[in-house]
């Protein structure tokens, strides 16, 4: 009965962290994987069996009592120790091969990456990491045939359940353009103006024709296609106001510099956007692939959030 009971206020513990951190119990309920109705009732019932509120309401907004306040601190503290427990005893029952290796898109530029790396193999000095770039199509055949543990890449195709499809964030598109080209005195620019003017790709020779049919096709860029082998030599040709260079804004992106203005890429009245993930076998899931991903995420959502 005991351990029903601790089991019961360690899952109501959970939905409560969850709400006071999404501010929001609908969000939270998604994240949890039940009803809101239901994450409702958790925490009505949460309150009762402490005899004490934990949330000020009014209306549909709501904040935290003192009482309330504490309950955060203190679950927040317990939850994490509870996950490290976890995860620690996942690392050290491994029997695999200390290595990781790692994937990702040639035209990728923020330092996130580099710092999860990094923080990775400051935590994990045991570990062997490896690491190679490439196209969307060159990073999926990689991993299909286990040349690699893990990438991180955006979503083309419909997720698979073959895969853990960990979502980093969903980025906005931005075209990189020559100053010296007249759209650049615009603040924002819109696909069809884009049109006329070459978009450069970042792709090598024998995934060419793929990565044209996917942003002419799937994203609905137009007009003439130019190819870099690289992201600095993409950036050089822009300079050179031979075209536009389609970026995310997966993180922190690099200064655009003097040459090149970084406009917002729009469609139907809102940013173009893009979802980034890290990829990975389910088969071949083990603790330190999970340590990378869940690193790399917190990396971007510092970023996003300027903490």
């Amino acid at each position: 009965m005991k351990g029903r009971v601790i089991l019961l206020l360690f899952r109501q513990m959970k939905y409560f962290v969850a709400v006071v951190e999404c501010n929001s119990f609908t969000e939270a309920a998604e994240q949890c994987y039940i009803s809101q109705s239901a994450i409702s009732q958790q925490i009505r019932t949460l309150e009762q069996d402490l005899g004490v509120e934990l949330f000020h309401r009014e209306n549909r907004k709501f904040s935290l009592t003192p009482a309330g306040e504490y309950f955060y601190s203190q679950s927040k503290g317990i939850l994490d120790e509870v996950e490290a427990v976890r995860r620690e005893t996942i690392r050290i029952g491994q029997d695999e091969e200390l290595q990781l290796r790692i994937g990702y898109l040639r035209c990728y530029s923020g330092p996130e990456l580099h710092q999860a790396v990094a923080e990775f193999s400051r935590r994990y000095p045991e570990v062997s990491i490896s690491i190679v770039n490439g196209t969307h199509e060159e990073l999926y055949d990689l991993l299909r045939f286990d040349g690699v543990d893990l990438i991180l890449s955006d979503q083309r195709r419909a997720y698979s359940s073959q895969y853990e499809n960990y979502q980093l964030l969903q980025c906005g598109c931005y075209a990189e353009i020559s100053v010296r080209n007249p759209l650049s005195r615009r603040n924002a620019i819109d696909l069809e103006s884009l049109k006329h003017t070459p978009c450069i790709l970042i792709s090598s020779r024998e995934q060419q024709n793929t990565e044209q049919d996917y942003f002419q096709n799937t994203l609905g860029f137009g007009g003439k296609f130019l190819f870099a082998e690289n992201l600095e030599e993409g950036r050089l040709m822009v300079a050179g106001n031979r075209g536009f260079l389609p970026v995310e804004s997966v993180g922190t992106l690099p200064p655009a510099g003097a040459a090149i203005k970084r406009l917002p890429v729009m469609q139907n009245g809102q940013q173009l956007q893009r979802n980034y993930c890290v990829f990975w076998k389910k088969e071949r899931t083990n603790y330190y692939i999970e340590e990378f991903a869940a690193i790399l995420k917190e990396l971007l959502r510092m970023v996003q959030t300027g903490r």
